[in-house]
């Protein structure tokens, strides 16, 4: 995708996200993320939101810490998030398209990094924000679904920190039904190395739209929302590990 059309999605997951977090109230809790209520959710994405924000206009090449927890809640809390959404925003949108920064991937350019990973960062809260409401997530349109689980299995999982590690090696895929995206995941004592592509035998395949996948992957809806076969105990790993 393009980095413009990335900061559209920002932008317009971040509305969202604030909307259903000011319907469901800072009390509400996040069944997507145990332990949360609302307020957790927009504290996290707010700082998280400023965080890149400092990278972007500052120029910063190393690596900061988050900046401290809001001291508002309620209204005063969404309104909080929505002003740093709109500087996160604003901050992709203005910048140099050349512009050198920290990114904790390296040899990608930051400005296509840091869109892309909020883009998804965002998405994926939006529908935090909607299951405090109890409501079923907005869905998402295939190619943006297939770029996220993209960037979760090749980039995000292809890092050491991944815990995603099995004692012999297996193989996970996921296939699309609406694209013809597909990915294989070879999992063993190592990083995980993902292809896009169908190649050889699989010891698990999950096939759903490429939406419904995209929730999977990121542990926003159980491996039983997709169609499965194969040994199943895989997709319970993923579930269980993935986390990042």
């Amino acid at each position: 995708m393009e980095i413009a059309e990335l900061i559209d999605v920002v932008d317009r997951e971040g509305h969202l996200l604030a909307d259903a977090a000011a319907k469901a109230g800072t009390d509400a809790r996040v069944p997507t993320c145990p332990g949360w209520q609302v307020r957790e959710l927009l504290s996290h994405a707010g700082r998280v939101h400023r965080w890149v924000t400092r990278y972007v206009t500052e120029g910063l090449t190393e690596r900061v810490q988050l900046g401290d927890e809001p001291e508002q809640d309620g209204a005063e809390l969404v309104a909080w998030y929505r002003e740093s959404h709109r500087a996160l925003v604003k901050a992709l949108t203005d910048a140099d398209p050349a512009v050198e920064c920290y990114t904790f991937v390296p040899d990608t350019p930051p400005l296509a990094f840091w869109a892309r990973r909020q883009a998804h960062e965002t998405a994926i809260h939006r529908v935090d924000a909607e299951s405090a409401l109890g409501a079923d997530h907005s869905p998402f349109a295939p190619a943006f679904a297939a770029d996220g689980i993209d960037e979760l299995l090749i980039l995000l999982h292809g890092m050491e920190r991944s815990r995603v590690r099995t004692d012999t090696p297996r193989t996970l895929r996921l296939r699309a039904t609406d694209t013809d995206a597909v990915w294989t995941v070879r999992l063993s004592e190592e990083i995980p190395h993902t292809t896009r592509d169908a190649a050889g035998d699989a010891d698990c395949e999950l096939t759903g739209p490429a939406g419904e996948l995209y929730m999977v992957a990121w542990n926003r809806l159980p491996y039983s929302a997709l169609s499965g076969k194969g040994d199943l105990s895989l997709a319970q790993v993923w579930r269980e590990r993935s986390s990042l």
